[in-house]
């Protein structure tokens, strides 16, 4: 029962870190938007949220069997806290800037990479590695749940009352994952095996496992193609909602949300109904998927139809995100598990190249062609390094 307690503790942990982030991003896209009228600018905003993955995940994997983790979710919080209330502070007064908020992304991001090998290692380690793939669909259901209301709740705050009384929710709803942590009994088990080696030296030994193992390689792979030419499309739908679609701040959020309407179907159904033996075949199915889904939002020039595409997308994207940490964690032993989630952080984290390259596209082409070439660039990519993620007797 208190391990039970614990993972609802996580969860809730969890859901207020995904309701700021998009909150967050909604609303930063629509500022910085409104006071440059870049659309590569409002990419790269998002972008930063992504680099600190890629320049810290590794590490955050080799440190984490080094701390207390309930601590160390702790930090994050209070961190998050203190830079949201800032924002605020700032906007309150008159005085933000796209800078402040390109800073804030950042340490946004920082606290991002620390999630797989702090809170969702904690997450595993509760419920145990059977249940883990039930575990994410529930965690990623609440990240969806955010992404559903995240973004409407955020376009309704920047419309009515401004960005500052956006931030001042995100501050809310920091205490209370702050609150929840405190609430935290489980410590991990592993602690005694984290003294031995330097943290350069955990990393080199997490990558010459995954070197070892073609199945690992493969996730890895995936998971960095959809960071490259998908996830980077989200950045767009802001642009797209207001020049293509003529939409309001309000309205924008509306859409924006949409593909968590579909991110919590496609966790439910996981939850539901997938089983171990199709895990690797879903976790590619749905790249491929959100790729095709993307193309028809980008073609769409009326709303609802547009906003139906995006539902479709985070079905998908749904169950890409669910099997991407289960089959990790179901692949390794439970002393590598840390440094294998830092690695794929590092995966997620390479996003920057997409960011660039669609707000480049976006820039040059208008933001529909930049989302079309990303994703056909996407579905190409899937096809040519098909060798190395192919279904292999290792998988799970």
């Amino acid at each position: 029962m208190p391990r039970q307690a614990d993972f609802w503790r996580l969860w809730l942990v969890g859901l207020m870190m995904f309701t700021v982030r998009w909150i967050e991003l909604l609303v930063v896209a629509v500022f910085t938007y409104q006071v440059t009228g870049s659309a590569f600018i409002v990419t790269m905003m998002t972008l930063l949220r992504l680099l600190p993955m890629a320049l810290f995940g590794a590490f955050m994997g080799a440190w984490a069997d080094r701390l207390d983790r309930r601590l160390g979710i702790l930090a994050v919080l209070v961190a998050l806290l203190l830079s949201s209330a800032a924002i605020a502070g700032l906007a309150w007064a008159g005085r933000l800037e796209v800078w402040h908020l390109a800073v804030s992304c950042f340490i946004n991001g920082t606290a991002w990479a620390t999630d797989n090998a702090l809170r969702r290692i904690m997450i595993g380690e509760v419920v145990g590695a059977d249940k883990m793939a039930t575990a994410m669909a529930f965690d990623i259901g609440a990240n969806n749940a955010s992404r559903m209301v995240g973004p409407a709740v955020g376009g309704v705050l920047i419309a009515t009352a401004g960005i500052e009384q956006a931030y001042i929710v995100s501050v809310g709803l920091y205490l209370v994952g702050i609150g929840a942590a405190f609430g935290l009994k489980y410590r991990e088990p592993f602690t005694h095996l984290a003294g031995a080696g330097s943290t350069l030296s955990r990393i080199v030994e997490g990558l010459r496992e995954a070197r070892r193992r073609p199945h690992l390689l493969g996730i890895y792979l995936v998971t960095a193609i959809y960071n490259i030419f998908g996830w980077p499309i989200y950045s767009l739908v802001p642009v797209i909602g207001k020049d293509n679609l003529d939409l309001g701040p309000g309205g924008v959020g509306l859409l924006s949300s949409m593909d968590g309407v579909g991110a919590m179907l496609g966790a439910a159904s996981v939850a539901m109904l997938a089983r171990p033996a199709h895990f690797h075949a879903l976790y590619v199915g749905a790249v491929a998927v959100f790729q095709l889904m993307m193309v028809g939002f980008a073609l769409m020039s009326e709303p609802f139809m547009a906003g139906t595409f995006l539902v479709m997308a985070g079905i998908s994207g749904a169950c890409f995100a669910v099997m991407q940490t289960t089959l990790i964690y179901r692949a390794v032993t439970p002393e590598l598990r840390s440094r294998m989630l830092g690695l794929l952080s590092v995966s997620i984290g390479i996003g920057p190249i997409g960011f660039l390259q669609i707000g480049l596209f976006a820039e040059a082409l208008g933001a529909g062609a930049a989302v079309i070439i990303s994703s056909l660039g996407g579905l190409l990519a899937l096809a040519l390094t098909f060798p190395l993620w192919r279904p292999r007797g290792d998988a799970d």
